[in-house]
């Protein structure tokens, strides 16, 4: 529902209906739309964890490993908008960057701290993952919203990758 009409057009009343659920057994398994929402948020990070594991566990040199796992990154964010909102844009009730964070969301910032290891040189790995992650996802944000030039997505890409591989050096 969210994915075809967006994350505003979601409501209790509608998602019982399109599950077949009365409201009242929604709620006992959700105490309302925003714990439905940060229930699919979590899913959706298991869900990215596993494309990026994929595309890091698929190629040998760190470097490659990097590259495609930033490129199936901005392909989820692009393929998946109504998710990836859930994930990162929407306000949600969920523990990120500690201990208590759920698993899902450890093992996708995991998979950022596997690929860029071999490439941080004396820098702190998970400081590189953050900027890392955070760059890709401003990335996918502004170009979702039409603000960037159309077209020069892969230069980007390229431009950023370069700079964070070069900075282990």
């Amino acid at each position: 529902m969210a994915e075809a009409e967006g994350w505003e057009s979601v409501t209790t009343r509608r998602l019982a209906e399109r599950v077949e659920y009365s409201q009242p057994v929604l709620y006992s398994h959700f105490k309302g739309k925003d714990a439905i929402v940060a229930a699919v948020a979590v899913d959706g990070m298991g869900e990215l964890a596993g494309l990026l594991r994929e595309a890091r566990t698929g190629r040998s040199a760190p470097e490659e490993a990097l590259r495609a796992m930033a490129a199936a990154y901005l392909d989820f964010a692009r393929e998946r908008p109504a998710l990836y909102d859930a994930m990162f844009v929407q306000q949600i009730d969920v523990t990120f960057g500690t201990g208590e964070s759920p698993a899902p969301l450890r093992e996708a910032f995991g998979e950022f701290v596997s690929a860029l290891k071999p490439l941080a040189g004396g820098r702190d790995v998970e400081t590189l993952a953050e900027v890392t992650w955070g760059s890709l996802h401003g990335l996918a944000t502004l170009a979702r919203g039409r603000r960037l030039r159309p077209g020069h997505g892969d230069a980007r890409l390229d431009l950023l990758l370069t700079a964070i591989i070069a900075g282990g050096s």
